[in-house]
């Protein structure tokens, strides 16, 4: 075997369509664009979102607020979450997402006053509300930034 007598495979290689090349190709006259209309011209095509000449979706609608890209997104666990580990413990993210607490970190985790604490607790997380601080503290727990 050499390479100027290798060739495809049986039914690998398919000729391309040659449109507008007389009616024996049976691509001829109309080139398969149908008959007349804006579609059938050269250079008929429409344009993204153009509906027929109505007001289109994208101008109907009222455009309404913005979502800024450096906005943070954190988990948020509550003090009544918390309060099922033991007394003394240390509360971090790996304990958080162990116990099923937290599936999806974010762009951190948030502790939210929400409820009770009775134990004593050190709590790791990204962010607290002062709300909670004030909560973990009164308890006797210490509260750390990560």
């Amino acid at each position: 075997m050499e390479l100027n007598s290798i060739k495809p495979a049986a039914g690998a290689s398919k000729n391309r369509k040659r449109i507008g090349r007389g009616t024996g190709s049976g691509h001829g006259k109309t080139a398969t664009k149908g008959h007349k209309g804006q579609k059938a011209r050269s250079g008929g095509s429409v344009k993204a979102g153009f509906e027929g000449g109505q007001m289109p979706m994208h101008r109907r609608l009222p455009k309404r607020g913005f979502k800024p890209l450096s906005k943070k997104v954190y988990s948020v666990v509550n003090l009544s979450q918390l309060d099922a580990f033991e007394q003394g413990s240390c509360v971090d993210v790996e304990a958080m997402q162990k116990s099923g607490l937290v599936k999806d970190i974010c762009d951190g985790i948030k502790i939210l006053a929400s409820g009770e604490l009775t134990k004593s607790l050190t709590i790791k997380a990204h962010k607290f509300s002062a709300a909670a601080r004030d909560k973990i503290t009164s308890v006797g727990g210490t509260v750390e930034e990560i």
